[in-house]
């Protein structure tokens, strides 16, 4: 799952107007391209100005500079000839997205279209883990239970420095999901650098395929407590949810601790649905804000919250909860069903949409963000619990779980 998989929930696809801009701005680059290239022997590069052009915000745009530095990387780049104009175009395209400064708006070249379509079957050759751009650097959100990553150790907040011998400072999410991704019984090394160590550390990784894991249950009968893991928001995540929930109702416990530690999130409907169990009908699960306040989304429960007020609950997160886990996260806890334990969380609630530029190419776009029902940024802040619990790393003791445990079984 290395990241921005299309059943992700932070990708709507879909048209909107934007897609019409967004073709209208392609259309227009090509036009003024090929006009360029066809321009008389006689014609300036000063005189290319897009007047006419009937994108909004590009009347008054000279394109000059542009084209200037084009001619000039054509006539004294040494090795200008090894490249071609529609990469050059490629590139220009990647450095205007670049400029909005946002890692999740990116353009995919044939290529890169291509292997991004492959990811939407759930099953792929890698090493299973979530990647995301934090602060700027390559990060880790979450390696997947049995995968390579987690048997190697690969942990939530790890900053990626090295893909085999490429250093990552410049490179894109998709990027490095492309290195990472192989043939399964092959290898892959990544170099890390993590909290506590006093030096990189290189780990290497025999690629798998690899199957995104869903849901387990576990009964702690001295406390009375059920405990459900969610380890993703799949589009079968909701059923398993329910049945997880029936068992629940069936130990005869009303106590629950709900583990979204190290999920990196899915379908936002999943997270709807699976909140909608314990808010009634109506109430806000999330606010999803495009480019203005105007462009607002409610996302509310659909019902039935049988179980709020009904239960004792806990939710589990830390700093690899992201995405669809803080949405679910953030609605249970601002509606009083569930207190929040753990460390702060990701913090990714942007969302994006893929759109076809060229019949080969795709570009990916953050059209809104997403904000708690109190109107906290998830992007900008994350979720920061109310009982913050150390995160020990002793996987086999889970000291974190049975901290949980222990406050519910108590509360």
């Amino acid at each position: 799952m290395e990241n921005e998989q299309i059943h992700k929930n932070h990708i709507h696809l879909g048209a909107r107007i934007l897609v019409g801009i967004v073709a209208l701005a392609g259309i227009f680059l090509i036009g003024v391209y090929v006009g360029y290239e066809n321009r008389p022997a006689s014609k300036k590069i000063v005189d290319i100005v897009n007047k006419d052009s009937t994108v909004p915000n590009l009347q008054t745009t000279d394109f000059e500079p542009f084209w200037r530095a084009w001619q000039l990387v054509k006539e004294k780049y040494p090795e200008a000839g090894k490249t071609s104009n529609e990469e050059h175009l490629y590139g220009a395209i990647k450095g205007l997205l670049a400029s909005f400064g946002d890692p999740y708006t990116t353009f995919f070249d044939p290529e890169e279209t291509k292997n991004f379509e492959t990811q939407i079957s759930g099953e792929f050759g890698g090493v299973g883990m979530e990647m995301a751009q934090k602060d700027g650097v390559l990060t880790v959100v979450a390696p997947l239970k049995n995968t390579p990553a987690y048997r190697a150790g690969i942990m939530a907040g790890d900053k990626i420095v090295k893909i085999g011998d490429k250093l990552s400072s410049d490179m894109s999410v998709d990027n490095a999901v492309d290195l990472i991704r192989g043939e399964p019984g092959t290898d892959v090394s990544i170099t890390i650098v993590r909290d506590g160590l006093g030096t990189p550390k290189e780990i290497s990784m025999t690629r798998a395929k690899i199957s995104i894991p869903t849901v387990d249950v576990e009964k702690h009968e001295a406390q009375g407590v059920f405990v459900i893991k969610l380890y993703s928001f799949s589009a079968q995540s909701p059923e398993l949810f329910r049945k997880a929930l029936q068992e629940f109702v069936d130990s005869g416990y009303d106590r629950l601790v709900l583990d979204l530690r190290n999920n990196p999130g899915g379908y936002l409907e999943a997270a709807v649905s699976m909140a909608s169990w314990f808010l009634p009908q109506g109430e806000v699960v999330v606010k999803e804000i495009g480019k203005t306040d105007e462009d607002l989304v409610l996302h509310k429960s659909t019902g039935p919250g049988i179980f709020k007020n009904k239960i004792k609950m806990a939710i589990l997160v830390n700093k690899g909860s992201a995405s669809a886990s803080e949405i679910l996260a953030g609605a249970l806890s601002e509606h009083g069903v569930a207190t929040l334990l753990g460390e702060k969380t990701f913090g990714k609630g942007s969302v994006q949409e893929l759109m076809k530029l060229t019949p080969s190419t795709s570009i990916k776009i953050t059209v809104a963000k997403w904000y708690t029902p109190k109107g906290v940024s998830i992007s900008d802040s994350g979720l920061t619990p109310t009982v913050l619990v150390d995160q020990n790393k002793d996987i086999e003791n889970d000291i974190e779980l049975k901290q949980a445990i222990d406050y519910v079984a108590k509360k």
